[in-house]
């Protein structure tokens, strides 16, 4: 069995080597009123925020129920 050749792995970039294609952004523009533009700016921020201090009110309400009904009041 004869030894097989290595493939060429490295990027070619001779003169003519083959032009790489443009990176494409695409854009698009929404009209937003004053608060959506303010929530879309601040969503990930406040979004965890905002279900972190929910959880908590309703633990916070579920044990104040559950100690109004073991003191029988």
């Amino acid at each position: 069995m004869t030894k097989q050749k290595k493939k060429r792995n490295k990027v070619y970039k001779g003169i003519d080597a083959a032009l790489t294609h443009p990176i494409v952004t695409r854009i698009s523009a929404a009209n937003r009123n004053k608060l959506s533009q303010w929530w879309f700016d601040r969503k990930s921020f406040l979004r965890p925020i905002l279900i972190t201090s929910l959880v908590v009110i309703i633990v916070a309400w579920l044990l104040f129920e559950l100690v109004r009904v073991v003191n029988g009041v």
